[in-house]
């Protein structure tokens, strides 16, 4: 089973979303996603500056089986991408969670999101 962390919220879509109210709201794929996707060799992430909406499309992820398009968890403005994953997508199945982390918003407005339980519990998820 696939890790499914406590303290973050998920999109239905697979994003997770880090929010501690203190600044920009970290986002990410889970690794329910990251291990159905297989190997990561892509990453297209919005550029920083650009508003991303909730629910609706704003980069891609390419592995060596799909591409998948990435949906945003919140409504903001892009404050941050992470380079390291945009070189090396790796990073994305061997720490979902950590160093694979795709990019951080300046949230305006939370979409659709479940708690870890729910996301667990709809995805076969491991608490």
């Amino acid at each position: 089973m696939s890790k499914v962390v406590s303290e973050l919220k998920y999109s239905a879509e697979h994003e997770w979303v880090a929010v501690d109210g203190s600044g920009p709201a970290g986002i990410g794929i889970s690794a329910v996603a990251a291990d159905a996707l297989g190997d990561i060799v892509y990453v297209d992430l919005p550029e920083v500056g650009s508003t991303v909406t909730a629910g609706e499309t704003c980069g891609e992820v390419e592995s060596t089986k799909s591409v998948s398009d990435l949906y945003a968890p919140v409504t903001g403005e892009v404050v941050e991408i992470n380079d390291g994953v945009v070189s090396d997508p790796a990073l994305i199945n061997s720490d979902p969670y950590g160093a694979g982390w795709l990019f951080k918003v300046a949230v305006t407005e939370e979409g659709p999101l479940l708690s870890a339980e729910e996301y667990a519990a709809a995805n076969g998820g491991e608490l």
